[in-house]
């Protein structure tokens, strides 16, 4: 049975998405990663989107240690179900609505953010089918709503091929579990542009 490992809810059990309609993040995996994110310091405080949900266990852990807040989207019904089961779990013992659950497939549900909407640490676990494309448009819709400092995770099959990052995200790490393989991206910033490069009438401008 999978759990929520630490945090304000940790050791809870949560519930699983019944038969075979998800591909659920297994414990060991969940171990690592969040091993990394905490050394990255990037989930006390933040603003978390789970996309691709499942049964919302990468989210509600992070709710669980300290996330702002937190966004599930997951489309199917019975899956968003069990989110939404979750969500309530953490929420019930945080005593505040940190995890919300959105019933939406992925890219419409970016397609409806505002603007203004930022996430510091998004996951990405699609089910193993879901084509490359898909996956690409996904992340190319996401790009514009990062804060300055996100992280990135995507979980995928250990054979499927790197995601094609848009211009706006760059790769920093990836790690290899059996058969899962997590990729870590972050918002790709310029180089600062070096005094040298400024033009003089910006330079006498700024005199």
């Amino acid at each position: 049975m999978s759990r929520i490992i630490a945090g304000a809810a940790g050791g809870s059990p949560l519930t699983a998405v019944p038969g075979s309609l998800t591909r659920p993040t297994t414990d060991r995996v969940k171990e690592a990663l969040f091993s990394r994110l905490d050394a990255f310091n990037v989930i006390a405080g933040a603003r978390v989107l789970d996309l691709y949900a499942g049964s919302g266990s990468l989210g509600v852990e992070s709710g669980s240690r300290g996330a702002q807040t937190v966004d599930l989207v997951e489309s199917d019904g019975k899956a968003s179900a069990v989110c939404q089961r979750n969500a309530d779990l953490v929420n019930g013992v945080l005593g505040r609505k940190a995890v919300t659950v959105h019933r939406s497939k992925v890219e419409p549900f970016l397609d409806r953010a505002p603007e203004t909407a930022e996430w510091d640490l998004v996951f990405m676990d699609p089910p193993y089918p879901l084509e490359e494309v898909a996956l690409n448009a996904a992340l190319q819709k996401l790009a514009p709503h990062l804060s300055a400092a996100a992280v990135v995770v995507v979980e995928r099959s250990s054979r499927s091929p790197e995601p094609q990052w848009p211009d706006a995200l760059a790769r920093f790490a990836e790690k290899k579990y059996g058969e899962t393989r997590l990729w870590y991206a972050e918002p790709n910033v310029p180089d600062a542009i070096d005094e040298g490069d400024v033009p003089e009438a910006a330079e006498d401008a700024e005199r």
